[in-house]
């Protein structure tokens, strides 16, 4: 691609500058901030873990060869797929998705099928996972583009499935398809792993960058390719603190370092530089960009940190960095979510399979009304759907989410930003 060739001879240009070589070296400025808990984010993120769990224990009772799965198999599975309740109390919830029957041979076993509204769903989703197969390509080959191997393990990808819209069985269903893009191959580590066989240069363009192509951001990025400006992240701070002067001068010179892509080589970069700091907050923000929900677990990002080429204590960018990314600690985990991806609790521009799972949730929110009833007072699916549809539609034009907590309120606790405090150091996913 010939924009992209242009950025790198900028960008080539701007690191043999006397300034950039100052910029380099400068030390890291630090700066004491407080974390801002942001309650529309932290609900989002508390929804999408039901929903998420649903769409796994869905695709499982799939994958089955029997299309069912009885309560002694998935006995262990409440950690697996981040559950604060047992998984036979959280199937028995919706029996708007999930079905219960009796074992056959051992009548005290409960067992759980697909209802036809899940089965409905789960077509849609199929259908969407083919209509936009080629941008999934594409997110997946950025993502191994990102990389210092070109390689990701599959364990990795696997409990990244969710987040990157990739299908159930993505090694068997989509990667064959496509041969001269992908090879499977041993890691030095001795693990299964995904290779990107070739460069894709056409895609070697971040989320940021392709922000400021627009016409008002026109002048504006024709002279960062020519290498005499940057590109500025944008910024959306909690309450409070842009009226700070210290902060607001530190971001102020945050955003004049020259902006290096995550797809650039960034081996030259001295690591304990400003610059590589830039540098690593650009590699998150174009990861979080090529998730679906704009938002992931820390502890995925952590078994990618290495390829990457990001710091081994990351987790303080998320905190020094509060106008681009929030960090929350909802459900028992640490989810990071992009900010300028969500506005009052919604997507901006969801994708079409976060549509779709937006109405998994409506239908799994109304099971909870039917449990207990008996699955004959169930409606059929094509009513369900449609009376989905019809709130949804309501939902969008009242200009509400489809939760019902779409509060901004903020709750403020101090903490160093310039340490990593310790979390949770590994999630089991499927």
């Amino acid at each position: 691609m010939f924009k992209a060739k242009i950025f790198v001879s900028s960008i080539r240009n701007l690191l043999s500058h006397p300034q950039f070589e100052h910029q380099q070296w400068r030390g890291i400025v630090k700066v004491r901030l407080k974390w801002v808990k942001n309650r529309s984010l932290d609900h989002v993120i508390d929804t999408d873990t039901d929903l998420k769990a649903a769409c796994l224990l869905k695709d499982a009772i799939k994958r089955s060869p029997t299309g069912f799965l009885t309560a002694k198999s998935f006995a262990d599975w409440q950690k697996l797929l981040g559950l604060t309740v047992p998984v036979l109390r959280f199937l028995r919830r919706y029996p708007t998705l999930f079905e219960e029957f009796p074992h056959a041979r051992y009548v005290n076993l409960p067992c759980f099928r697909l209802t036809g509204t899940a089965l409905l769903l789960d077509s849609q989703e199929q259908s969407i996972h083919q209509a936009h197969e080629n941008d999934t390509i594409e997110r997946l080959s950025k993502v191994l583009m990102m990389m210092r191997s070109r390689t990701a393990p599959l364990q990795s990808l696997h409990s990244l499935k969710w987040d990157l819209g990739l299908p159930d069985n993505f090694e068997k269903v989509l990667i064959p398809k496509y041969p001269d893009h992908f090879s499977f191959v041993k890691a030095p580590t001795g693990v299964s792993a995904l290779r990107l066989k070739r460069w894709r240069e056409e895609f070697a363009v971040s989320a940021l960058e392709k922000s400021n192509e627009g016409e008002e951001m026109g002048d504006e990025y024709r002279q960062f390719k020519r290498g005499q400006t940057t590109l500025a992240f944008p910024m959306n701070f909690p309450r409070g603190y842009g009226a700070q002067k210290k902060v607001r001068a530190w971001m102020e010179e945050f955003q004049k370092l020259p902006y290096i892509s995550p797809y650039e080589d960034s081996r030259h970069i001295d690591p304990n530089s400003e610059l590589m700091e830039k540098r690593a907050v650009g590699v998150l923000h174009e990861f979080l960009s090529l998730t679906i929900h704009k938002k992931t677990k820390r502890n995925y990002l952590r078994s990618l940190r290495e390829e990457l080429n990001i710091p081994h204590k990351f987790t303080r960018l998320f905190t020094r960095y509060p106008g681009i990314f929030y960090l929350s600690l909802k459900c028992k985990t640490t989810t990071v979510a992009l900010k300028e991806g969500y506005r009052r609790g919604k997507l901006v521009n969801p994708h079409p399979l976060v549509r779709l799972r937006h109405k998994f949730y409506h239908v799994m929110r109304t099971g909870l009304l039917y449990r207990g009833k008996g699955a004959n007072l169930i409606p059929r699916e094509d009513i369900l759907l449609k009376d989905m549809e019809n709130r949804m539609e309501d939902k969008e034009e009242e200009g509400g989410d489809y939760d019902d907590d779409d509060d901004e309120d903020e709750e403020y606790e101090e903490i160093e930003t310039g340490d990593e405090y310790d979390e949770e150091t590994s999630d089991v996913e499927d």
